[in-house]
């Protein structure tokens, strides 16, 4: 699968995601994995690869996190927000 997306994104056949693509993460029931179990809510924004600390992401204080995904060849910049989608508040454990 990931040689086929390389393949594609090389060819220019999937388009690069436009300015402001974006999705939120925010109910309860969202699962990451066995490992993982469930996270926080949040806001996921997706760019091309650059580096994190453009948007502040990564530095000390800051509640921006960033991820690489270089199959997909994008930075996903992740906000962590205070409540769920139903309107309850999320814990209080660091993000």
């Amino acid at each position: 699968m990931f040689e086929s997306i390389k393949v594609s994104l090389d060819k220019k056949e999937l388009p690069a995601p436009e300015t402001g693509a974006m999705c939120y993460m925010m109910s309860k029931q969202g699962y990451l994995s066995d490992h993982d179990g469930h996270w926080h809510p949040d806001l996921m924004f997706f760019l091309p690869q650059m580096n994190p600390v453009t948007w502040g992401a990564e530095l000390p204080g800051s509640p921006i996190l960033a991820a690489g995904d270089p199959q997909d060849r994008l930075t996903v910049f992740l906000i962590p927000v205070g409540k769920w989608s139903d309107g309850t508040a999320d814990s209080t454990n660091q993000h």
